[in-house]
């Protein structure tokens, strides 16, 4: 086990599914603050096999699982595209890679690349290279660090995105009717006109 792991209080890995390139990158959170752990990817291309490329995506997320024990992944859903055998290779890709992730118990959570753009750097139609600015920016990447693939930055996005999420204070106030608050609470309310 990796001893510095210890060292954060919620780990998150975020992955960034792909038939051609995975990308992943893990953040540690200390207080409520994010840091860059690792991020990089995994390049498929030389694998002709579509089910060996399958097999190498549960490799690899299972490895980093192994090696970081995270506590949350956070993944990219598929956009919806014109080409119906792209989107088959890219949901089969997603499964493999949270079949790894729920074999070790890790939660998951999907987010539409539109939302994670958005939290990031409040355009949900921002570039690749917008994203990846902005997650240098906010983690403190030096330039040396930053990887050649964005695949790496839209991994980081996502586990980003997924931190600001759990920021969010969740209310218990469901809303609703006065009407409905009234036949709650009727003890609440004083001079009703009698019907």
């Amino acid at each position: 086990m990796n001893t510095s792991i210890k060292q954060w209080d919620k780990i998150i890995i975020g992955i960034d599914p792909g038939t051609t390139v995975m990308g992943y990158g893990i953040l540690g959170i200390k207080g409520k603050t994010p840091q860059l752990i690792v991020m990089g990817v995994l390049k498929l291309n030389r694998y002709e096999d579509h089910y060996m490329r399958l097999h190498r995506i549960f490799t690899r997320v299972t490895s980093l699982v192994d090696e970081f024990l995270p506590d949350e992944m956070a993944i990219e859903a598929p956009f919806f595209g014109k080409n119906v055998q792209s989107m088959l290779k890219l949901g089969r890709a997603q499964g493999v890679a949270m079949a790894a992730a729920l074999n070790h118990e890790v939660p998951i959570t999907e987010y539409e690349p539109r939302k994670i753009k958005m939290a990031i750097t409040g355009n949900g139609a921002a570039s690749k290279e917008q994203v990846a600015s902005m997650i240098q920016r906010t983690l403190h990447i030096s330039n040396d660090h930053m990887p050649a693939l964005l695949d790496a930055t839209d991994a980081l996005a996502a586990a980003l995105c997924h931190f600001y999420e759990s920021q969010k204070p969740v209310s218990s106030h469901r809303g609703g009717s006065w009407k409905s608050f009234i036949a709650q609470h009727p003890d609440r309310v004083k001079g009703l006109p009698k019907k």
